[in-house]
C-alpha cells in the first residue's frame, strides 16, 4: 500500500505543534515532507506556506497541514494558490465539514488557540474524512478563478 504524502509547514508560533504532529503522523504511516520552519525563531509564514501550496497544486501531496499563531495568515497565504482549498480548523466538526463539503486539501491550525490534543484530533478527522461530492461538487468546482 502506498503511503499518503502530506506536506506540513508553519511559522515560529506553530513550530512545536508541527514537530509533534510530524512525528505522530510518521508513526501512523504517513509520508511527511516538512517545509519549515525549523526552529522557534521569529519568521514569516508566507516563506513556508507558498512552497507547500505549490507542492499541493503540483500533486506532490494529497494533503497539507499549516500552522501559525491564529492560523489565519498561513491559511490566507495558502489560499492564494488556485489549486488549494485551505480551511482554518479550530475544532473537529469544522475539520470534518471542510473535507465533507469543501474538499479541503490543507488543514490550517491556530496553534496559539488550541491545545495539542485537539490539534491531533482535528488533523485525524481531516485526514480520515472523504469528500461527500454530490451538491457540493459543483460548488467546489466554482472556487478557482479561471
Amino acid at each position: 500500500m502506498t503511503k499518503i504524502s502530506i506536506g506540513i509547514a508553519c511559522d515560529h508560533a506553530g513550530y512545536d505543534f508541527k514537530e509533534k504532529l510530524k512525528n505522530e503522523l510518521e508513526k501512523e504511516g504517513y509520508e511527511i515532507k516538512d517545509y519549515g520552519t525549523y526552529s522557534n525563531e521569529n519568521t514569516d509564514y508566507p516563506d513556508y506556506a507558498h512552497p507547500l501550496a505549490n507542492a499541493i497544486e503540483k500533486g506532490k501531496h494529497k494533503f497539507g497541514i499549516t500552522l501559525c499563531g491564529s492560523g489565519n495568515g498561513i491559511n490566507m497565504t495558502s489560499n492564494k494558490h488556485q489549486g488549494v482549498r485551505a480551511a482554518l480548523c479550530w475544532n473537529v466538526e469544522i475539520s470534518e465539514l471542510a473535507r465533507l463539503h469543501n474538499d479541503a486539501n490543507i488543514c490550517s491550525l491556530p496553534a496559539r488557540f488550541i491545545d495539542y490534543n485537539l490539534a491531533k484530533d482535528i488533523v485525524s478527522k481531516f485526514l480520515n474524512t472523504k469528500f461527500e461530492g454530490g451538491r457540493h461538487k459543483k460548488r467546489v468546482e466554482k472556487i478557482p478563478i479561471n
